[in-house]
């Protein structure tokens, strides 16, 4: 069965591509035209930036709702909370590390985070109320006691278990350079 908000993000992936503006460039683009009406907006990117009925009609449907929307709490409020609040500090050492790797999508799920290119090179999130647990997604290599094979056919097929933010270190980092490379 289809997706209906993966299309949508796919669908917004391209005309991002096909205006070479980020949705935040596309927001402040349709703001200055000083337009207020849905298919003035519309007309206005089919006429200024080249695209499609559909295209542009999506676009000033999520833009619009977007700014209609009240601003979300942080994702990561509703994944380190309670007892797992404490984990939140391994988190962000985790993605403190990968920053330098460059450029990759973070997206927030319900349990944990993702970290894409082209695929998923990562996955983090709380597993105990006294453990976070990195998936990754790499080609084959020997596991050993820190960095555990999984089952084939999962999500990820190695994981690496951290209990305190010092674990974020070379070796980890290692991996998640590895799995980034594979990940296109």
């Amino acid at each position: 069965m289809p997706d209906p908000e993966k299309a949508v993000q796919t669908q917004l992936a391209n005309i991002q591509k096909k205006t070479g503006k980020t949705l935040t460039e596309l927001s402040a683009f349709l703001a200055a035209s000083g337009l207020s009406k849905h298919g003035e907006l519309r007309d206005y990117c089919k006429t200024n930036l080249g695209l499609g009925h559909g295209d542009a009609n999506m676009l000033v449907t999520v833009l619009r709702h977007a700014a209609e929307a009240p601003t979300a709490a942080d994702p990561l409020d509703a994944i380190y909370t309670g007892p797992k609040a404490a984990l939140r500090p391994i988190h962000e050492a985790f993605l403190t590390a990968i920053a330098a790797l460059g450029p990759f999508e973070i997206a927030p799920e319900k349990a944990n985070v993702s970290f894409r290119r082209k695929k998923q090179f990562a996955l983090i999130g709380p597993a105990t109320n006294t453990r976070v647990e990195v998936g990754l997604n790499m080609p084959a290599l020997e596991a050993g006691p820190r960095l555990e094979a999984l089952p084939p056919g999962g999500m990820c097929p190695y994981r690496v278990k951290l209990t305190s933010p010092a674990e974020v270190d070379e070796e980890l980092l290692s991996w998640v350079r590895r799995a980034y490379a594979a990940a296109g």
